[in-house]
């Protein structure tokens, strides 16, 4: 039982956050572009460690690829400033350390690995804070064809989800994460492994869905598979913190000496013939 007291004790030694609320906020009409920009990024996770993250300079709307321990998710966890970065990110010109986390975070919605869900009605997991009119959603409950599943519960948008959402599938759960971000409607999406653990079809429809909700917005998708990323309108390789490459899927391809180009060759020869012929198609 002292395992309980064990874990009180260390989030009251965590270092807290940067502050919810700063003297200043963004304009009103902010993240009209969902432009981001990573100046000279540095990232810790502790100030004894060495960097995840080393000297980070892009501009993007992309696709994140790298082998296990590359600085993918890390680039997510600087965005959300889950620790401070050093240098500077920019969102359509404003610095992100200098606003409050409250500002910052609302503007962005996150689809990950593991879809997290609360216990709950169904109406609570989609739109936590009320905002939402029952028509809303119901059409994006539709759009990621989940109504049907839905209306059969008892209680329909009522009913009480178990447990981390435990009475629906994992890809039922990652397309209630997706219904999510279709209402919040903010203009940066991103997607850390989403589909991973979830089957073919239902990764099918996760990019779909994204293609046609989000064409007009920020989409980083960091991805195993590479075909989920492969109609990126960029794509950035790291490794071990550092940006090896960082162009179009179709001319990265073209470097038979590149990362991305090993990467694709890896997967066998048709899986890679359907990959260049995927980037071509988008070039």
């Amino acid at each position: 039982q002292m395992t309980s007291v064990e874990r009180v004790v260390e989030y009251t030694e965590l270092k807290n956050e940067g502050p919810w609320e700063t003297q200043q906020h963004p304009p009103s009409d902010w993240l009209s572009q969902g432009m981001i920009t990573f100046d000279r990024v540095n990232f810790f996770y502790n100030t004894d460690g060495p960097p995840v993250l080393k000297e980070i300079s892009a501009t993007f709307h992309v696709g994140i690829v790298g082998r296990t321990g590359a600085g993918k998710s890390s680039l997510v966890s600087a965005l959300f400033r889950l620790a401070e970065p050093q240098g500077k990110i920019y969102i359509d010109g404003v610095v992100t350390s200098e606003i409050g986390l409250h500002d910052l975070r609302q503007k962005m919605s996150i689809i990950p690995q593991d879809p997290v869900l609360f216990t709950g009605t169904v109406r609570t997991n989609l739109d936590p804070f009320n905002q939402h009119r029952d028509e809303d959603l119901w059409k994006a409950l539709e759009e990621v064809q989940l109504k049907s599943v839905v209306e059969e519960l008892p209680g329909k948008l009522e009913a009480v989800l178990a447990e981390s959402g435990s009475n629906f599938s994992v890809g039922q759960r990652q397309l209630v994460c997706l219904a999510r971000a279709i209402l919040r409607k903010n203009r940066i999406l991103i997607i850390d492994e989403a589909t991973a653990n979830v089957d073919p079809r239902t990764d099918e429809l996760i990019q779909k869905t994204i293609r046609d909700k989000f064409e007009e917005c920020t989409v980083i998708t960091i991805a195993h598979r590479l075909n989920t990323i492969i109609d990126s309108d960029r794509i950035l390789v790291l490794e071990s913190g550092t940006i090896q490459e960082f162009d179009h899927p179709f001319t990265l391809l073209q470097n038979k000496e590149g990362a991305l180009y090993r990467m694709v060759q890896q997967t066998g020869q048709a899986e890679s013939a359907s990959l260049l012929e995927s980037a071509r198609q988008v070039s």
